[in-house]
């Protein structure tokens, strides 16, 4: 079976809503892409009468995903604070059930780019505040059928969680209930010493795949080994999503939170379409299941 390829909504615009849905989601279709990551920036943004129609007219699979912005935290801040954003996962579980959606994804932990020194007692508290408070998030996402997929992030965009080791260590009470992995190639480049080997240790826990080149534009004609990576993901016999995760510099909140500074490609249709050419001629699961619908398995 092939994997999914598809792409994030940041490529082209932030907040995404049910304004931009119906022409987005056709061009991303009509490109080719097999699926579509969404993020759900604040509740309320996208509903899921208006996401269901056009998922069943274009095919797309869906993702969502979270934006964890300033004042979104699971550790380190006002009870308020921690209720408020367990509401927010809530409602992005309650959306991607509604649509139909497997995975909830993001570093829901603490806002994007906070950062903070800790002793080793400081980092053991953390963590343990995290697996309390992401406990009851992790409940909804069995109820609902959803796994939430938590992503390590770079060191300059966070403190707590960096590598998968680290993901494992902090999570392990919670993965299996709920709770899975969410691993992305640009942060995998910066933090692991092989990102493929990150993926053999993230192994059946690894529920998604945020794909890009190194220098957060489009996967392949970078330095990123992608053969390693493929090679790493038929290991664990991944088949979930591979998705193009980049962003557009026009974009204010977004473009600042990942620091773009500077356009990634010549237009953000060729981000997407360079991408998903190579994609297509690399991933040995696309040519596995295109020998599959020849008779001619190996």
């Amino acid at each position: 079976m092939a994997r999914t390829l598809g792409i994030n909504t940041w490529v082209w615009t932030s907040p995404l809503t049910d304004a931009d849905l119906p022409p987005l989601l056709r061009r991303i279709a009509g490109m080719g892409f097999d699926g579509v990551e969404l993020p759900l920036e604040d509740a309320g943004d996208l509903t899921a009468p208006a996401l269901r129609e056009i998922l069943a007219e274009t095919g797309l699979v869906p993702t969502i995903v979270g934006a964890m912005a300033p004042g979104r935290e699971l550790v380190g801040a006002p009870e308020a604070t921690i209720r408020s954003t367990q509401r927010y996962l809530q409602d992005c579980i309650d959306l991607a059930a509604a649509v139909g959606a497997a995975s909830v994804c993001g570093p829901f932990y603490a806002h994007t780019g906070r950062l903070w020194r800790m002793d080793d007692d400081g980092r053991a508290a953390a963590c343990a505040e995290l697996r309390d408070n992401l406990a009851p998030v992790a409940d909804r996402a069995v109820e609902a059928g959803v796994v939430l997929g938590i992503e390590p992030l770079n060191r300059y965009e966070t403190s707590l969680v960096n590598t998968v080791e680290q993901a494992l260590e902090i999570l392990q009470p919670l993965l299996g209930r709920g709770v899975g992995l969410a691993l992305d190639t640009y942060h995998l480049n910066i933090e692991e010493r092989s990102s493929a080997d990150a993926i053999r240790a993230a192994g059946p826990h690894l529920v998604h795949l945020q794909v890009c080149g190194n220098d957060r534009g489009a996967p392949g004609g970078d330095q990123t080994d992608w053969q390693g990576v493929f090679a790493a993901l038929d290991d664990v016999q991944y088949r979930g999503p591979l998705n193009i995760e980049s962003f557009t510099a026009h974009n204010a909140s977004i473009a600042t939170a990942a620091a773009v500074w500077r356009p990634l490609a010549p237009s953000q249709d060729r981000l997407a379409e360079d991408g998903l050419a190579f994609l297509r001629r690399t991933d040995p699961s696309q040519s596995r299941a295109a020998l599959a619908l020849q008779g001619d398995t190996p």
